[in-house]
């Protein structure tokens, strides 16, 4: 039995006249009649009981009708589907977010994704920091990440999107919370709330450069891997911080969150994902994702894109 067998079988049997299917299928009357009679052999049944008045089904024929309308109903939402997850319309996609990406670019990101990307599966993971996202990459548990560069695997592609200035979070009771910014050297005695040093988190690296650059090395630090966490802990009163500017998006009853005066370090935000992967849906959701975030710098320093001020 071939396929054609089906679609000619079907002509005939809505139409119950084997002339008007010849025409519906653009084939001659004799050869339709002598496909549907090798389909009957095939099967070893009779589908049609034919007069010189008139073709009707047999019982047999009326449930090979119904059966042929849905084998062929099923093929045709099967090409439909394989089309669009060929041109990337469906399919799945894992995707992290640093820390301090997690409370501002995950929510606008997932919006924008869902409203023009209905059909492909998001699974969003945030507060991964950037060695664990490069990891994850290379495992395959996730296919795209926004994480914080240098990146130095070879076998990531990496676009910076935006550079951000470190900004201060303090306590709302502290001296300093009243002013419009503040000064590092101010907080040289304070103790800091920050990114764990043994995960190599890049925010952390840029915290202890701005200090530096600013004539001290933090005394007291208390490690922390969450952004919520660390907020949480500076609202309490156990310290101060120094954060990527879209962590003030990051809302925690009892912080605040100030600019630094003068120049400060800043950490970029990137995109990453396998070198190679050809997927239609990654392609997809980088192209709506640089769009969205004002597109990127390549690791070899072209510009991809107008950059945003963090």
């Amino acid at each position: 039995m071939e396929l054609r067998h089906l679609r000619y079988f079907v002509a005939v049997g809505e139409e119950c006249h084997f002339g008007r299917a010849a025409e519906r299928l653009h084939i001659a009357q004799p050869p339709l009649s002598q496909q549907i009679k090798a389909l009957e052999n095939d099967l070893g049944v009779v589908l049609l009981n034919r007069s010189t008045r008139r073709v009707e089904l047999t019982p047999a024929g009326q449930r090979f009708l119904e059966r042929a309308r849905g084998i062929l109903a099923s093929l045709d939402v099967a090409g439909t589907e394989a089309v669009r997850i060929a041109s990337g319309e469906v399919g799945r996609l894992a995707i992290g977010f640093t820390g301090t990406a997690t409370y501002e670019l995950l929510p606008t990101l997932a919006q924008v994704l869902r409203e023009d990307l209905p059909g492909i599966e998001m699974d969003l993971r945030g507060e991964m920091l950037t060695p664990r996202q490069v990891a994850a990459l290379a495992e395959g548990t996730i296919d795209l990440g926004f994480l914080r560069p240098p990146v130095n695997d070879p076998e990531l592609e990496v676009r910076v999107l935006r550079r951000e200035p470190l900004i201060a979070a303090l306590p709302q009771s502290h001296p300093l919370a009243e002013q419009s910014t503040v000064r590092l050297a101010d907080l040289r005695t304070e103790t800091f709330i920050s990114y764990p040093s043994h995960r190599r988190s890049v925010v952390h690296d840029a915290v202890e450069t701005a200090c530096r650059h600013a004539g001290f090395r933090p005394g007291r630090v208390q490690e922390v891997a969450e952004t919520s966490t660390l907020v949480s802990l500076v609202a309490a009163g156990f310290g101060v911080a120094l954060v990527p500017a879209s962590v003030r998006h990051l809302q925690i009853t009892g912080a605040t969150f100030k600019p630094l005066a003068g120049t400060t370090t800043e950490v970029e935000l990137a995109i990453a994902w396998r070198k190679g992967d050809e997927s239609p849906v990654l392609a997809r959701v980088l192209a709506r994702s640089q769009a969205l975030l004002g597109g990127g710098r390549g690791r070899g320093g072209s510009r991809l894109g107008a950059e945003i001020g963090g």
